[in-house]
């Protein structure tokens, strides 16, 4: 209650103040409205500095590129010297390096510090027997290049053959003494043109290039453009190579934008207009309290939507204390970005946070935004989490509250860019490995273009036509390969491609490639052309070349399209080796190769040899190819193959016993099932010889046999003994039943004949020839029921056809419809009107009548008849099932007999222990079975399996 009162007592200051709180209220909002500007100018700000980090960070590695370009150069240039340290062939290959280069103007080697030797010299005279080392404006640059024993980049210097220039200087050491420098000069701006400096648009940025000057230890500008940007937004970055700077700065001032300006000074009227509303309003305060509580309810709204993107922005947002470093508030994703808790993190600093190579510079930037020196700034730093993963994150600083125009706290977003820094690393080394890859590598490499030859093959209609019209074609116009031939382009050459073909510059390959050509050449590039049509990428052939001297070279060349150039074919790379030494000796062991390999190929089995220390397998022979499908090369490369390709149901037993045997140092033989490349399964036995040296298993070496066939002949083997036993079964079985019915039969008749001869009266002998009449007719009924099983059993050319389950139930329905309403039979039907079987038409008659028959004689007295029929699959095996709630049958005594023949469980007088007897038959005709279940007083199930 006094809690109340005394906010109703500020209440009421406020409404007896109203001028006062008009004010208060102006100020406030006036405090948001700078806040929300003054975020946009910073989010304005941010975007403009991303945009120029990424222009700095792309030209950047496009002049270290340049540099490590020169560097090549001058590794070359060094290599020209012989162990007398004299250079040799200085003037061609100085030509060749500088014609490979652009940007480099000059080549030099300073032997002792003294200028000796120049490229090209006419131009560059008055610079010869220059001494840097005792030249007070070169010597500093030139003793550091020697003390760090690396190339430094020195200048950019005033030349005295004139001109402006940056030096790259290489230490040469000759038996770990300093012989002189390897020295290129580098023209200035061919070198910024050739990182991209002339494609930046122009209209919003431009750059400027410094230096530290070792003797002012003032910057000093060497590019025309405006030197002084204070009052622009810029941004450095070192290029440590020749301790330079590079700038790049835009030509807008730092104002603030227009279109910030005018939104700061709306809400600065709109503020004051509130103020001024308030004011009103509180003047007629019974009037507007509704208008109030609303109003303090939106804000009330917009303070909790602050919160509520706070917590769950995208990005991680910190405020941090600028003094301590400790974390002030943090949200949710700053929290999972480093793997702490909202309270964890709060105890820590983000000094404790920040990689230690890292930390120097973040706390450099932090002083400086203390001190006002910098307005926020923005930089990619790494930070190790909870578990102590490193992670790389963006990081943008801002202050957010000021005293006495110091910041006291600032807030501090992350963005995750771990996948990006890797990604900036990879490609890096792929660019480094590709400029230096092609020139030194030491196989034989050309640079073709094929792109005319392609646009010829799609002119004639050869492009993606099929291989034997190609080939058909090519072989009736052999000119078409002679013309392809002159489209190809020979881009560039490297160095030991000119060493293979003897020449002397790389003009003699690029220019005289069709002089190169052999007739074996011609030949192969008929293949080569069949190889573009069908749409490959990648090919390997070898072929004879001649030299620039017209000899005579066997090489392998590989040809493969540069990623990107598969369409056009504009880019391609030849890699030729030299192998005609190889050649010489493999046409020396050819036949004593071929017959080692004959043997093992024309063993009936897959050969092999495995490691056991190293766990991979040494040789697999071809043989693998036609019992697995697989290739040797595809074995060997996986060392699990075997394991990965036993059948499921063999790997656990046959790994285990084979290691059990290696481990008993015993050789063994077993069989077991692989599984093909196809899909399909294959038996193999595999007899294996354990070698042992000091006691240990080295080596595995065995053959694997396909006995498939023979597992397949066991197996029809046992199928056929198990056919031949049940159909013995069967006979004696049905052996039996026809001796015992006909000896019944028979009996009954001799009897009655004997009477017959014995009888006194005409009548008697009378009646005992009706009693014969009558069992002749049970002997007919009889001999036709065995009629029809034999028949059954020997029907092998049964007709199965498609047929609707549906429609069959309604034709035996309608066959029995007297006998359902006469005993008022329910027949319920649960299946899919559109389930279909394959199946003999009568049989399936035959079998739905007897058993629905059966369904009805049987029924219980003192309930209605009730059938229930149903169709389910399982395990790809469809079932049919019928039942009743019948009369049910004693399984526990006449189980083994429901099937019988004339095997009856009841007295009632229709029953003749024939119906079910045959529909068995029926079903096991087709390939079926049948099963029953049934309780006595509560019913009986028929189930029937139909494949």
């Amino acid at each position: 209650m006094k809690s109340q009162k005394k906010n109703n007592k500020h209440v009421k200051w406020f409404y007896e103040r109203p001028k006062l709180t008009g004010i208060i209220t102006f100020l406030f909002l006036s405090y948001i409205v700078g806040f929300i500007v003054f975020q946009q100018y910073k989010l304005a700000t941010e975007d403009n500095t991303r945009e120029m980090t990424s222009i700095l960070h792309v030209v950047r590695q496009n002049i270290e590129q340049s540099l490590k370009n020169c560097y090549t150069t001058t590794l070359s240039l060094a290599l020209t010297i012989d162990d007398s340290g004299y250079p040799t062939d200085f003037d061609t290959i100085s030509k060749a390096l500088i014609e490979a280069n652009e940007n480099i103007t000059t080549v030099e080697l300073v032997p002792n510090g003294v200028i000796k030797y120049i490229y090209p010299l006419d131009k560059n005279q008055e610079a010869l027997n220059l001494n840097i080392l005792q030249d007070n404006n070169l010597k500093k640059e030139a003793l550091k290049s020697i003390a760090t024993h690396k190339m430094y980049f020195a200048g950019p210097l005033k030349l005295r053959q004139g001109g402006e220039a940056i030096v790259g200087r290489l230490p040469i050491f000759i038996k770990s003494k300093f012989w002189g420098f390897s020295a290129v000069v580098i023209d200035l701006e061919k070198l910024l043109n050739s990182a991209g400096i002339s494609n930046i648009d122009s209209s919003k940025y431009y750059f400027q290039f410094s230096k530290l000057n070792l003797e002012s230890h003032k910057e000093t500008f060497h590019l025309s453009n405006k030197a002084d940007f204070t009052n622009h937004a810029n941004i450095s970055v070192k290029i440590p190579d020749g301790d330079w700077k590079l700038y790049i700065i835009s030509k807008k001032e730092n104002n603030i934008p227009y279109q910030i300006l005018v939104p700061g000074i709306i809400g600065i009227i709109l503020a004051a207009l509130f103020g001024i509303l308030i004011f009103t309003l509180l003047r007629m305060p019974n009037e507007l309290q509704s208008l109030v509580t609303a109003q303090a309810k939106k804000l009330m709204n917009s303070e909790i939507k602050f919160e509520t993107i706070f917590d769950q922005a995208a990005v991680g947002i910190a405020h941090v204390d600028s003094f301590t470093g400790r974390f002030i508030q943090v949200n949710n994703q700053y929290c999972k970005l480093l793997g702490y808790t909202q309270q964890e993190i709060q105890e820590l600093n983000y000094q404790t946070l920040t990689h230690p190579d890292d930390l120097n510079d973040d706390l450099t930037s932090i002083d400086k935004l203390r001190d006002g020196q910098i307005t926020d700034y923005s930089r990619e730093k790494r930070y190790i989490s909870k578990d102590g993963t490193v992670i790389w994150i963006n990081l943008t600083v801002s202050p957010l509250i000021k005293t006495d125009g110091k910041v006291i706290s600032h807030i501090a977003i992350i963005e995750d860019i771990s996948i990006k820094k890797e990604a900036e690393q990879l490609i890096k080394k792929s660019e480094i490995r590709f400029k230096s890859l092609f020139e030194d590598y030491p196989i034989a490499l050309w640079e073709k273009d094929f792109s005319l030859v392609r646009n010829y093959l799609v002119e004639l209609d050869l492009m993606h036509k099929s291989a034997e019209e190609v080939k058909k074609y090519l072989g009736t116009h052999p000119e078409v390969v002679i013309k392809a031939m002159t489209l190809i382009r020979v881009i560039d050459v490297n160095t030991m491609c000119m060493k293979l073909h003897n020449a002397e510059n790389k003009e003699e390959l690029t220019v005289g490639f069709q002089k190169l050509i052999g007739e074996r050449y011609s030949c192969n590039f008929a293949n080569h052309i069949l190889a573009i049509t069908q749409g490959e990428n990648e090919i390997i052939a070898e072929t004879i070349i001649k030299t620039a001297h017209g000899e005579p070279r066997d090489v392998k060349f590989r040809w493969s399209v540069i990623s990107g150039f598969e369409e056009s074919l504009a880019r391609t790379i030849v890699s030729t080796e030299d192998i005609t030494v190889q050649k010489q000796s493999e046409n020396i062991i050819k036949k004593s190769q071929q017959r080692v390999e004959s043997l093992i190929n024309t063993i009936d089995g897959i050969v092999w040899e495995f490691d056991t220390e190293t766990d991979r397998y040494n040789f697999v022979s071809k043989k693998i190819e036609s019992i697995l499908g697989y290739t040797a090369e595809e074995w060997i490369s996986n060392s699990v193959f075997w394991p990965e390709h036993i059948h499921p149901d063999d790997k656990d037993w046959v790994v285990k016993y084979c290691e059990n045997q290696t481990d008993a140092h015993l050789n063994h033989d077993f069989e077991y099932r692989m599984i093909k490349k196809d899909g399909t399964i294959v038996w193999l036995r595999d007899i294996v010889n354990v070698v042992v040296e000091n006691g240990k298993p080295v080596t595995l070496r065995g053959i694997m046999i396909d006995v498939t066939k023979t597992k397949e002949a066991e197996k029809d083997l046992n199928a056929s003994f198990d056919l031949v036993s049940e159909q013995n079964k069967r006979l004696l079985n049905f052996s039996y039943i026809i001796s015992h019915n006909l000896r019944s039969h028979t009996s009954n008749i001799a009897s009655i004949v004997s009477l017959i001869e014995s009888s006194e009266s005409e009548e008697e002998r009378n009646d005992m020839m009706e009693l014969l009449k009558t069992v002749s007719r049970s002997l007919n009924e009889t001999m036709l029921h065995l009629n029809e099983v034999i028949n059954i059993r020997t029907n092998i050319s049964l007709v199965s056809e498609s047929l609707n389950l549906e429609d069959n139930i309604t034709r035996v329905k309608n066959i029995l419809s007297k006998q359902i309403n006469s005993n008022e039979v329910t027949i319920i039907t649960e299946i899919p009107k559109d389930t279909v079987i394959n199946y003999n038409p009568a049989y399936l008659e035959s079998i739905l009548y007897n058993i629905i028959l059966n369904s009805i004689r049987y029924k219980h007295p003192n309930r209605k008849p009730l059938i229930k029929i149903t169709f389910t699959s399982e395990n790809n095996v469809k079932i049919l099932k019928i039942s009743d709630n019948g009369i049910g049958i004693d399984l526990d005594r006449n189980g083994d007999k429901v099937f019988g023949m004339y095997k009856t469980f009841t007295d009632n007088s229709d029953s003749k222990g024939i119906g079910l007897f045959i529909t068995k038959n029926q079903i096991d005709a087709m390939g079926g079975n049948i099963t029953v279940e049934s309780e006595i007083n509560i019913g009986t199930t028929f189930k029937i399996y139909i494949l």
